[in-house]
């Protein structure tokens, strides 16, 4: 089988690669009437669901709307789990899903994809009626780099797991990673040719998607611009107003802040921006910032949007063979993000929710916080380096300090080779070792 090809021919042929959303998908499924699953386009959606679905209408395609609209006592009749998908390009679907579940619709009837928000909304949220999934560009662990040998989810069950692995991954493959994306159909494309797949794939935001959200581009170039600004400042909290600034620098004819803020709106609509919003934290730890730290769906969008290629964030090797980091301050960057996706994808298996810590001042900030529902955290560092040493460490020892009660494990994620915990108890993992 193959993606489903949203890029006139563009997304190469894949076989379905298993996901890990797919057990929480199957359970879902076995007790509950409709799953919505949501994501950016080309992230698998589709592919994912039709794993499971037994009939697929497909409303992207005019002559399917066409048909469920004047038609659509036809969703009773088909067999189920039934798959609509790209369902926002009929609302009123969403409603009749929701109608049937109040019905009695049995488990496991009904699965929505989208791959966007619609401008305007259906009539009922769904809420308490149809669950939502948020599908992600694929982890590590996913693409098979290498298998994990730590799993946050023992690591939340604050059991202190023994920690040990050895990682074939290097500079150079993070580097890789990074610049192929994780998503399904774009990943396999030939490193040749996959710097046009993903131009075509951001010109169709601009082009296609923006409109069809509700939004006309008169000024494509203004949104690119916009675009890169943001992907600038990924992992990073930087005011909108300076990415504005950042990218009309040197432009007369600058567009408006409010049509900066309708950019970021319908972004989020298409799934394209997912922020890490700021720890809540507690009484104590009341003095933290609540900005939300930048990030795109994938580091790969941020980094074509750049002009990165995977050699370009890396120095030739040195005479011993080594290879060091070249643009260090943008690969870090990129780093943290591809980390801040893999420990999204694997959280979201263990009903984890994740946030990060900064207090107002600076002086200290915890990359990610890993938080169970019942509040107890794990406090993650994200380091591009390969070693780690006791500065390294030191905002999570004293989160730990502060909080005895709430950290139940601690770690930070390398470039390294080995996984081991070291002698105050933080976990150090290679990044490509980490897993669900």
């Amino acid at each position: 089988m193959s993606v489903k090809n949203r890029q006139n021919g563009t997304l190469a042929k894949v076989e379905y690669q298993p996901r890990i959303i797919d057990v929480q998908l199957r359970r879902l499924l076995a007790d509950v009437p409709a799953v919505a699953i949501n994501g950016p386009k080309a992230v698998g959606k589709s592919y994912t669901a039709s794993q499971f679905a037994a009939a697929t209408i497909n409303l992207d395609f005019p002559d399917e709307r066409a048909l469920t609209t004047q038609n659509p006592a036809r969703l009773d009749r088909m067999d189920k789990p039934l798959l609509i998908d790209e369902w926002q390009h009929l609302p009123s679907i969403w409603d009749r899903v929701r109608r049937a579940v109040d019905s009695g619709a049995a488990p496991g009837s009904f699965m929505l994809t989208g791959s966007a928000a619609p401008a305007q909304g259906p009539l009922h949220t769904g809420a308490g009626r149809i669950v939502r999934l948020r599908l992600r560009p694929m982890s590590l662990a996913e693409r098979q780099l290498v298998s994990p040998t730590v799993s946050l989810k023992r690591l939340l069950d604050g059991d202190r797991p023994e920690i040990g692995g050895t990682s074939s991954a290097g500079l150079e493959d993070y580097a890789e990673e990074i610049t192929a994306t994780g998503f399904p159909g774009i990943r396999a494309n030939p490193t040749s040719s996959r710097d046009d797949v993903l131009d075509g794939y951001l010109e169709l935001i601009v082009k296609r998607d923006f409109p069809e959200s509700g939004h006309a581009v008169r000024r494509p170039a203004a949104l690119l611009s916009w675009l890169r600004a943001f992907a600038a400042a990924t992992s990073s909290i930087t005011s909108y107003s300076r990415i504005l600034d950042a990218a009309t620098s040197g432009i007369a004819n600058k567009p408006s802040r409010m049509a900066t803020v309708a950019y970021r709106e319908t972004l989020e609509r298409l799934w394209l921006i997912d922020q890490v919003p700021a720890w809540e934290g507690r009484n104590h730890l009341s003095a933290l910032t609540r900005s939300a730290k930048h990030h795109l769906a994938d580091p790969g969008l941020a980094a074509r949007l750049l002009g990165v290629s995977a050699e370009a964030l890396l120095d030739k090797p040195n005479p011993d063979g080594l290879v060091l980091p070249r643009f260090g301050t943008l690969f870090g960057a990129l780093f943290e993000g591809l980390a801040t996706l893999c420990v999204r994808v694997y959280a979201q298996a263990s009903s984890a929710r994740i946030s990060y810590l900064r207090t107002i001042k600076g002086s200290r900030e915890v990359d990610l916080i890993a938080s169970r529902p019942d509040g107890r955290i794990v406090p993650i560092e994200v380091k591009l380096a390969s070693a780690v040493d006791n500065s390294d460490v030191a905002h999570l020892l004293w989160l730990r300090d502060a909080m005895p009660d709430s950290v139940v494990d601690m770690i930070v994620l390398t470039s390294g080779p080995e996984a081991y915990r070291r002698p105050d108890g933080v976990a150090v993992v290679p990044l490509a070792l980490l897993g669900p």
